[in-house]
């Protein structure tokens, strides 16, 4: 398997910048950017941002499966088989957790790096209009506000529409819990689309 492509480095000290012109200077701060940007924002990202997600829903659909199996009659092979797909469904919840917190953690590495290599050559003028990538923005936006809705429904409409008796603890836990993961994956999508927006706006105006 292929190791994955390291992020750009960061930029040289001041005292250690050693560039021949400022042409080179701003292409190389042009490509950093425009990597970092990509591994940040890009198609790809945002492709395997939302799998983990519908991985981590899947997982708990499988959870929820599996507490179905203790519903009904005490039949002790389906309580182990029960028991096993519920262990499986949960471990693969806790995976995709761990996955988009490492994704979030490498977020904040990329900002970093962002700010860093946005203040090279400032003097030599600086436009963020290259980097805002406002449609990669949206698309993060809008899957994200979308995703947030529905675990809305999946979490208050569950308990604005449960009736006692044919609704039952399985059912409240199943639904509440699938709001709560796509609530909170919405929200991850969400902050980091409006926090590039922030962060090009701030650096457009110049503040760091």
């Amino acid at each position: 398997m292929p190791r994955r492509t390291p992020l750009p480095p960061p930029p040289p000290p001041e005292h250690l910048r050693a560039w021949p012109g400022a042409e080179a200077m701003l292409a190389d701060r042009a490509r950093a950017m425009d990597e970092l940007i990509a591994r940040h924002l890009g198609p790809g990202r945002l492709v395997r941002f939302w799998l983990l997600v519908g991985g981590a829903a899947l997982g708990w659909g499988i959870v929820g499966a599996a507490l179905r199996a203790f519903e009904g009659p005490g039949d002790p092979l389906v309580a182990v088989f029960g028991a096993v797909f519920g262990a499986l469904g949960l471990a693969g919840v806790v995976t995709c957790w761990i996955f988009l917190g490492m994704g979030v953690r490498r977020d904040r590495t990329v900002r970093r790096l962002l700010v860093g290599w946005a203040q090279v050559g400032r003097d030599h003028g600086f436009s963020a209009a290259p980097w805002r990538a406002p449609g990669l923005s949206l698309a993060w936006l809008l899957s994200s506000v979308a995703v947030c809705g529905l675990g809305l429904w999946s979490s208050l409409g569950f308990a604005v529409t449960a009736r006692p008796g044919s609704d039952t603890y399985t059912d409240a836990v199943f639904f509440i819990g699938l709001g709560v993961i796509l609530w909170l994956a919405g929200l991850l999508g969400a902050a980091k689309a409006v926090g590039h927006y922030r962060w090009a706006v701030r650096m457009g105006a110049g503040r760091g």
